[in-house]
């Protein structure tokens, strides 16, 4: 075993955890834990396992290890994985040593960060690796939980997908409503394009082959194909011949995915990663230790 092996928080989420961090455990803990400042003594120590429930890729080991040093700078944090890896059923993760007032206290706020992000890593690596034979990879979307972006785009990440834009202002993406705004396809496109500066991309949505040879008339940086049919994608792809970069998405699940794949298009952003996305089952097991 080796103390803090997992993975560093890149230092495009780290402004973002350290604040989701934060504002968990004032969210938990509030004016103190009572219940275990009632039944426990203030130099208590004790060491606490954590086991993993079901299989599954682990993440955000780097956040429970804050969470726990937060509350208690002497608290260690070892861990047998890295993020990204997977685990399975009775597998020890890591064991934390230090006080117990600390444990007790943080256990609910780790594990919430480590149950979920492990969850969005699972759903992400078997999504990929069912389309691995093909070069399409997966993409995230902002369908995320609010204030938890970073989060949850760090665990696509670790589970092997790839980040789409983080947010409304670092990339430029002309969907149908902008499009209806604008009173059409061009109209928005050369309005984006009269305005750009430095190297902001621009990725324009289409809903059928019409509009696709429309967008193909613009120096534009990827087409969306929204909820078209595996024929029309595949015709899209045949179209575009690979001179520009194309992203399917509508729906996606297991069952289809694959089909999408074949098709051709380069990426497939999928927002089920991370809006409806199913906790991995972790606990923390807490022993007392008299050392």
């Amino acid at each position: 075993m080796t103390e803090q092996v997992y993975s560093p928080i890149p230092e495009v989420y780290r402004s973002d955890v350290k604040r989701s961090i934060e504002a968990a455990l004032t969210e938990d803990i509030g004016r103190g834990d009572i219940t275990t400042r009632w039944t426990s003594s203030p130099d208590q120590q004790a060491s606490a396992k954590i086991i993993a429930k079901e299989k599954g890729v682990v993440a955000g080991l780097a956040l429970a290890n804050i969470v726990f040093n937060i509350l208690d700078s002497g608290v260690t944090f070892l861990s047998n994985f890295k993020d990204g890896q997977t685990v399975m059923v009775g597998d020890e993760i890591a064991i934390i040593n230090g006080s117990a007032r600390a444990l007790l206290a943080g256990e609910r706020t780790a594990l919430n960060f480590l149950q979920r992000m492990s969850g969005i890593a699972s759903k992400t690596e078997r999504l990929s690796s069912l389309i691995a034979h093909t070069q399409c990879k997966v993409l995230d979307t902002r369908k995320t939980v609010p204030g938890l972006r970073a989060l949850d785009k760090w665990s696509v990440v670790l589970g092997g997908g790839l980040n789409h834009r983080s947010g409304l202002y670092d990339m430029v993406l002309i969907k149908e409503n902008h499009i209806s705004l604008a009173g059409g396809l061009g109209e928005a496109v050369e309005a984006v394009l009269k305005r750009r500066s430095g190297d902001i991309e621009i990725e324009v949505e289409v809903q059928n082959l019409k509009e696709l040879d429309q967008a193909l008339e613009y120096p534009i940086n990827r087409i969306l194909l929204d909820n078209m049919s595996l024929s029309d994608m595949r015709e899209a792809c045949k179209r575009t011949a690979g001179k520009i970069p194309l992203e399917a998405s509508g729906n996606v699940n297991a069952s289809n995915i694959v089909g999408m794949a074949e098709t051709g298009v380069d990426y497939i952003s999928i927002g089920g990663l991370t809006h409806s996305v199913r906790a991995l089952d972790l606990s923390m097991l807490i022993n007392t230790s008299n050392d």
